[in-house]
């Protein structure tokens, strides 16, 4: 095995019929972890089906039928590998959550793929000021999803090349840093292998600060990805999924560490709850951990704490390096994708923030701003409407503990739900925290903090 490799997340993100599913369906199949046994029955059943030809979404889409039946599907289903890096991918979309997974998300992806369907209406569709291939860049664009490549089948090339980069410049992406290649997920042109049905294809090059990269395959675009740089230095955050209670162990939070370390011998402050204790122990996947990295998801054993004092959407951090607070109020740029009507001051739907789920009110308007360059367009407006973006003072309904985006990036960003889907999405730019004395501190707490 050697050393790890490193992991990187990627996003697949297009319209709806781009061809996403069948082009990962491929990457998995080709480099992934599905086992030898699952390939051949998923084979034999789709050549039974007739679906011979459609068999890597046929793969995908029995991964996530069994996935939605709650089946849990061992997660190394949605890896693959490149000679570099350990790659998962994220949730794909075509999933009605997608955009709200996208923000709350599992995880920060490092990089989009973006597939664009080529044939003819399809690509206008998709790029259209409504489409979703549009919609989609600009998300990932605003939830800091740096670094981008393109994927098409490989009609039109020259014109979809020069369409797609007039339109994630508009988005804010730098064309001449992200690779374009064409492929086809149907026969796996251009995806691991160089094709041999396209003569007239030179290869794709992408500028970046070490200098300009140069490959041919979707595979290579991948393994050029920059290494993503994960914020274990930071001060611990980790958003609880779950709170259970176990016989003979006691209280066992959940969550994922989105940012710093968690060890046994912490003492840490749940937010907004301002319950303070010591970690007993931590684990992941029933092993004992002497610590915990972002991206690692957790259990840990908190003592004199009962299943009362915590829930999901607390936050957990670490007591000595600025613990976590509840926020009062905060102000975030807010871009409003898709609602019927006119937001203004007193609208009050609910946030997706990390794990929190709360009603929040817009409390005011502060400026409406164009949302590529950030400049403002209008002070105090009275209100915004699809498309539009805006500087707001949002006010949570209940105790909740977020941060700025630039700080701690996961607790930064939101989705903004009303009407069973994602009407606007948000990035924190600063939080008015309380700053609340006499919360809970347990017995456990004061021991370990005299011990050292």
């Amino acid at each position: 095995m050697g050393k790890e490799k490193t992991h990187v997340n990627v996003v697949v993100i297009g319209h709806v019929d781009s061809g996403k599913s069948t082009t990962t369906g491929h990457l998995i199949y080709k480099c992934g972890g599905i086992d030898k046994r699952t390939i051949e029955k998923f084979e034999k059943e789709a050549a039974e089906l007739g679906k011979g030809s459609f068999k890597y979404a046929w793969v995908l889409d029995k991964l996530k039928a069994e996935r939605e039946r709650g089946i849990t599907i061992d997660i190394a289903l949605w890896k693959f590998e490149t000679p570099k890096y350990m790659v998962t991918v994220i949730d794909a979309p075509g999933h009605r959550d997608f955009i709200k997974n996208m923000i709350t998300g599992t995880s920060q992806a490092d990089c989009a793929i973006l597939i664009i369907a080529a044939g003819t209406g399809e690509f206008e569709a998709g790029i259209s000021k409504d489409g979703q291939t549009r919609e989609h860049a600009l998300l990932a664009f605003t939830l800091g999803v740096r670094q981008l490549i393109v994927a098409w089948s490989e009609d039109r090339f020259n014109e979809i090349i020069k369409e797609t980069s007039t339109f994630i410049k508009k988005v804010g992406y730098n064309p001449k840093a992200v690779p374009f290649v064409p492929i086809s997920g149907w026969h796996g042109d251009n995806m691991l292998e160089e094709s041999t049905n396209m003569p007239w294809y030179k290869g794709w090059t992408k500028e970046t600060k070490a200098g300009v990269v140069k490959g041919k395959t979707l595979l290579d675009a991948i393994d050029a990805i920059e290494p993503p740089v994960r914020p274990s230095d930071k001060p611990l955050r980790l958003p609880l999924q779950d709170v259970y209670k176990i016989g003979g162990i006691g209280t066992v939070p959940v969550g994922r560490v989105e940012t710093g370390i968690i060890k046994a011998g912490m003492v840490v402050t749940f937010a907004p709850s301002n319950v303070t204790t010591e970690v007993k122990s931590v684990e992941m996947h029933h092993e004992q951990l002497a610590e915990a990295h972002p991206g690692d998801n957790v259990g840990f054993n908190v003592k004199n704490v009962s299943v009362k004092d915590i829930r999901r959407g607390n936050v957990a951090g670490d007591s000595k390096n600025d613990p976590p607070k509840e926020a009062a109020s905060f102000t975030a740029q807010v871009i409003i994708l898709n609602h019927p009507g006119q937001i203004g001051a007193g609208y009050a739907p609910v946030l997706d923030c990390h794990t929190a789920h709360i009603a929040c009110k817009f409390a005011e308007l502060i400026e409406k701003i164009d949302r590529r360059t950030g400049k403002s367009i209008e002070a105090n407006p009275k209100f915004v409407k699809s498309g539009d973006a805006c500087i707001a003072k949002l006010v949570p309904s209940k105790p909740m503990c977020v941060e700025s985006y630039n700080e701690y990036p996961p607790l930064g960003r939101f989705a903004v739900r009303d009407m069973r889907q994602t009407v606007a999405v948000g990035i924190i730019k600063s939080v008015d925290k309380t700053d609340k004395s006499g919360g809970k501190v347990t017995k456990s707490a004061e021991k370990a903090t005299k011990k050292k």
